[in-house]
């Protein structure tokens, strides 16, 4: 399984060993350089090694900081992705891992963020007992020294300052203060639960971004951290002269009595971060100008469990299966964009979402156009086709909770492929299995089954999709309405053809039978759902493949929605 998953993500492979093995190169030469280097060799005596600490992950913050935006340049992304239409297309499903590595990066972000400010919480606190002590060491010399003039070595020049005072005065200290908060809030406030239900909190917080690149620009500009400056290297090196600063008397004449002189590490993370930050504003333009494009919105349908369906068309706009598309409507908010996958089919002359309430914007969208036509604006469409669904002769499909979403766009558009004798369809048989605890959210989504059941019927081809239905959470009143209406044709819950079943899936028996059916055929088996489901998939699909390369063979594949 590890061998195919190579063969399959190399690339995404490759990026995630280039960018261990970079933050592990910065971490440990800048370690080892501030460990190390004479120039340091003071601010080492004051400080120990949390001095390397401070520097080594500051390198890595750095480059992690440079990273992060990238990943959510999606208009960039997409013209990544359409100039290199002539890479496999492996390649260009992996440019879809881009949130994943914006997490991987911030998740870095928030641990070196730890590690640094430790660190520097150390070092003050060094700092401030250096500048108190009076015992005459090394260190309270040190400290003393050019309290008057620039060239001093300790930041802390009065005995009465306290760590706090440092903290929250020093443009380190409450720079370091507002961004890491920044990041906290941005990172609790991207767990999948609130972005699914409280959109807004996730959107809103996440442009603190503005607040975190900015205080990181400023955040060294200070140059509290010193070294010894190279003129004051040469005068008196600290090998030669650190012995005699413990020991000098007033007629000093030896070649070592002068102090030696300290300045500033120049602050460097506005180099790192310049290129994204153009880059993004560069983005940010693009998607203003691709919104102004005027978007007609040609249906509009109100389905049960307030679920609102939206038939638009828009200039030059062409869609692939399993595409997404971002959505903003400025009578609500001019600032928030949603995404929605899309659920209409290429073939089809227009471009449609569905909507279910999952959150307050959602919620006012829904009630304006319940009065209402509203302005609207798109911005996509992104993502890759899923277009490997119709490359196997059999495929099974599973949507589990709000995952049956582009399962609409596959379904729809593999019937009209079937019908026009599209030759790049290899599909005979499509078996079709929804998860859900219930089906009122996706009464939409039922009909939509039930009206291909019925052109499948007239045309004779009813065969060619099975599908189950899942009821995973039902409560006593479905059971007894299910129990009365035993016997009919169609279901009681869905009002299907086929029967709903309750409770999950046996997968080893659905996997045996399908085998059973086609011992033959290679089978590809595609999820939209939740990890675990993935998990046990994957399991099956191996279970099940025969050695023999004549025989039946089921492939996974996950990430393509």
């Amino acid at each position: 399984a590890m061998g195919n998953w190579l063969v399959n993500h190399w690339f995404s492979a490759a990026v995630l060993a280039a960018w261990l093995g970079i933050n592990i190169f910065l971490f440990t030469y800048y370690f080892l350089f501030f460990d190390q280097d004479d120039r340091y060799f003071y601010t080492r005596a004051i400080l120990g090694s949390a001095l390397a600490w401070a520097r080594a992950s500051a390198k890595c913050l750095n480059f992690n900081s440079m990273l992060i935006l990238l990943p959510v340049c999606r208009n960039l992304l997409s013209f990544l992705r359409g100039t290199c239409s002539c890479c496999r297309r492996t390649l260009r499903k992996q440019l879809d891992h881009n949130l994943t590595f914006h997490k991987l990066v911030a998740y870095a972000l928030a641990l070196l963020t730890a590690v640094h400010t430790i660190a520097h919480l150390f070092n003050l606190e060094r700092y401030n007992q250096s500048q108190q002590a009076t015992d005459g060491s090394l260190p309270a010399i040190l400290s003393k020294m050019h309290l008057q003039d620039n060239k001093w070595l300790n930041p802390i020049h009065s005995n009465k300052t306290t760590v706090e005072y440092m903290t929250f005065t020093t443009i380190p200290g409450l720079t370091g203060v507002i961004i890491t908060l920044a990041l906290i809030l941005m990172v609790t406030s991207s767990t999948e639960f609130i972005r699914r239900n409280y959109f807004e909190v996730f959107w809103y917080t996440h442009h603190l971004f503005l607040v975190y690149f900015a205080g990181l620009v400023i955040h060294g500009i200070a140059g509290l951290v010193r070294g010894q400056t190279e003129q004051s290297m040469a005068e008196v090196h600290p090998h030669r002269c650190a012995q005699y600063l413990m020991q000098r008397d007033q007629n000093c004449t030896h070649n070592c009595c002068k102090d030696p002189e300290f300045g500033s590490i120049p602050a460097e993370s506005w180099k790192w971060v310049l290129a994204p930050i153009i880059l993004y504003v560069f983005e940010r333009i693009l998607r203003v100008w691709r919104a102004q494009q005027k978007v007609v919105v040609t249906k509009v349908v109100m389905h049960p469990a307030r679920v609102l369906e939206l038939h638009m068309q828009k200039k030059g706009f062409s869609m692939e299966v399993g595409q997404y598309i971002f959505v903003n409507c400025p009578a609500i908010s001019a600032l928030e964009w949603h995404p929605f996958t899309l659920t209409s089919a290429p073939e089809e002359d227009f471009f449609s979402i569905h909507i279910r309430v999952a959150g307050d914007w959602t919620e006012r969208l829904i009630d304006t156009f319940q009065s209402e036509t509203p302005r609207i604006e798109v911005d996509g469409p992104f993502g890759t086709a899923s277009e490997d669904v119709f490359q196997y002769e059999v495929a099974m499909l599973v949507g589990a909770g709000i995952g049956v979403t582009p399962f609409a766009s596959i379904l729809k558009s593999i019937w009209y492929k079937f019908q026009q004798g599209d030759q790049t369809l290899k599909t005979k048989k499509i078996y079709f299995y929804w998860l859900c605890r219930d089906t009122g959210a996706f009464a939409w989504f039922n009909d939509l089954l039930a009206s291909l059941e019925q052109k499948m019927a007239e045309s004779g081809k009813a065969d060619f999709l099975t599908y189950r239905l899942f009821l995973t959470g039902w409560d006593t009143s479905i059971a007894n309405n299910v129990a009365l209406h035993f016997d009919t044709a169609t279901d009681t819950v869905t009002g299907l053809r086929q029967k709903t079943i309750f409770g999950r899936p046996m997968w080893n028996m659905e996997f045996a039978a399908v085998a059973a059916a086609h011992p033959r055929s290679v089978v590809g088996v595609f999820l939209c759902g939740p990890g675990a489901l993935a998990k046990s998939l994957q399991k099956s699909c191996h279970q099940h493949s025969s050695l023999d390369p004549r025989k039946v063979k089921f492939y996974f594949n996950k990430e393509n929605f």
